[in-house]
């Protein structure tokens, strides 16, 4: 049975979800050359008219591919517990580092460029731009709190992303090995926050 049939026994989002999956294992592997819709529809084992139909083709396809990425990393975020901000915050880092693992072909195609020459519309920008928005509002907690000061929610934000981006890029790239690299992402992140971190303020 190919993925294909497997997933319309369960409904078009099963579908739909199962040919995206595809399509990014095929990016992984085999490079944006094989983002067709012929290739595609081959490997998940279902007609190209069933891509048409629901992506209208490459250029839809592409897209469907970022907002799907990104509508899985902002659930993982919203999922991170805590009522405490500081906890959430670190959490939240953790959060990060494991959709990369997670969902490395996705991730490639939101923030490595998998998908050659794609240039994201105004719904897959404002997509990307809610997962950013959740890391500020974090941070903006810890300054309120008092558990962080000395810069803006956004200043603090970005160097925070900066850091954990190059750190998970390297690791699913296999620069790393697992144990190895959550070390070195764990001494990265909090050398990012320490110069922000309250006086009497400790990361355990």
């Amino acid at each position: 049975m190919t993925v294909y049939q497997q997933a319309q026994r369960e409904g078009q989002d099963v579908v739909r979800a199962a040919i995206l999956d595809t399509a990014t294992h095929l990016l992984a592997s085999e490079g944006p050359a094989a983002l067709t819709v012929r290739r595609i529809s081959g490997a998940a084992g279902c007609s190209t008219k069933v891509i048409y139909t629901l992506f209208g083709g490459k250029d839809g396809l592409a897209e469907a591919l970022w907002l799907e990425g990104f509508a899985r990393f902002e659930q993982r975020l919203l999922s991170v517990p805590g009522d405490d901000p500081l906890a959430r915050l670190l959490a939240g880092i953790a959060a990060y580092r494991a959709y990369a693992l997670d969902e490395p072909d996705y991730y490639r195609v939101m923030f490595q460029g998998a998908v050659s020459g794609f240039e994201p519309g105004n719904e897959a920008a404002q997509a990307a731009r809610r997962t950013f928005d959740l890391l500020v509002t974090w941070v903006q907690r810890c300054l309120d709190d008092g558990r962080l000061r000395g810069a803006a929610a956004v200043e603090i934000s970005d160097v925070l992303w900066m850091a954990m981006h190059g750190a998970v890029s390297l690791e699913i790239s296999g620069y790393f090995e697992p144990e190895e690299a959550e070390a070195r992402f764990r001494l990265l992140w909090t050398s990012v926050l320490h110069p922000f971190l309250a006086p009497d303020e400790r990361i355990s």
